[in-house]
């Protein structure tokens, strides 16, 4: 089993500078580095406190010189918000930085407000999105790009410096609907999601995404990322406190900066999927709603938080694991008492569990 550490760069700290939280997040990254951590993925997100980080490549080429160990992950690069060229120059950039150790994550976005940012219809995300991981994995592994579409007209430029290698074999998509992990599946690459509900209703998008990519590679997919946001304390009581203010604070953010009580998603074209998430958290009320997200997270005492992955492992088998230890205002002692007790605790029973499934598998 592969397991990550995700940053967010989430500022809901009441008493901290957007300099003090960038450093808190950096300290929490060379940390899980220090501490066996496989990976080290950071979002992109723009314009507001849910997400301070607009150009996550920058931020783990700075990464490469302070860690030696974790595989850097740009989780993800938001293909429609970046101009692929540039995408694939940084990208080979950062190999240099970090030659062996590098990976690629795209994702397609969800946020209006960060689409209406950059001038981008949202109804070109698809498009945008498709076309864009062609041109990126194209001139990564050629080492030049050449397009004339509608979306991109690019004379063909040499990407220099030279790239290394080819990212086809180390591609990581999220995929948080049907159609997206159909999406990861055609492109070959590894499907990272994020929990949002009871582990039971993500079964299906898995399952889905499997089968399609026997179909459209002749071979089984690998492992799936599962991401949470994960809590873990000594103290029972202390884990649930912490859970509903922090996770709780977390899921307000998503739902703002997502605008899930909207009902733009049904009118723009790709999106129509998300409606229905979006109606769920309507119908069921904000409160109920808070409440199923922060128990759909992996939070509690080791054992506990243990215990959680082996149900996961029931259902689906193999997967790969990230944590967010850092979002909704949690104090950076706590998300780095999560580290600590995950890596000396909960990190050996998953390798442990990991190998056992390959073995009855």
């Amino acid at each position: 089993m592969e397991i990550g550490h995700l940053n967010v760069m989430q500022n809901w700290h009441e008493d901290l500078t957007d300099q003090q939280m960038w450093q808190g997040e950096i300290d929490l990254a060379i940390s899980a580095d220090r501490l066996g951590f496989d990976s080290l993925w950071c979002v992109e997100h723009h314009f507001e406190d849910y997400g301070l980080c607009p150009d996550n490549i920058q931020y783990l080429t700075y990464l490469a010189s302070q860690t030696k160990n974790a595989k850097l992950v740009p989780g993800a690069v938001i293909l429609p918000w970046n101009d692929p060229l540039r995408i694939a120059e940084k990208m080979s950039m950062l190999e240099y930085y970090a030659p062996g150790r590098v990976a690629l994550g795209i994702g397609r976005g969800l946020a209006r407000r960060e689409y209406n940012g950059f001038r981008v219809p949202m109804e070109e995300a698809r498009g945008r999105f498709e076309e864009g991981a062609r041109l990126v994995l194209d001139a990564l592994e050629k080492g030049y790009m050449e397009s004339d579409t509608e979306l991109f007209r690019q004379p063909r430029v040499d990407i220099r410096p030279r790239p290394l290698r080819s990212y086809r074999d180390d591609l990581y998509c999220v995929a948080m609907s049907q159609e997206s992990s159909e999406s990861a599946a055609e492109l070959g690459a590894n499907m990272m999601t994020f929990i949002q509900y009871a582990f039971e209703r993500h079964v299906p998008m898995i399952e889905n995404y499997r089968a399609k990519f026997r179909e459209h590679h002749g071979r089984e997919a690998p492992p799936p990322i599962l991401t949470d946001v994960t809590i873990i304390h000594e103290d029972e009581e202390e884990a649930h406190r912490l859970a509903y203010e922090h996770i709780g604070n977390h899921f307000i953010a998503v739902t703002d900066h997502y605008e899930f009580a909207g009902d733009h998603f049904k009118n723009i074209r790709g999106y129509e999927s998300y409606q229905a998430g979006a109606d769920l958290i309507k119908s069921a009320g904000l409160e109920e709603s808070q409440k199923t997200y922060i128990e759909a997270q992996n939070y509690g005492t080791p054992k506990q938080v243990i215990e959680k992955y082996r149900e996961r492992m029931d259902l689906i088998g193999d997967f790969n694991t990230m944590l967010i230890v850092s979002s909704g205002g949690i104090p950076f002692d706590v998300a780095q008492n999560s580290l600590k007790l995950f890596s000396e605790q909960v990190m050996p029973e998953l390798r442990k569990m990991s190998a056992r499934s390959k073995v009855v598998a």
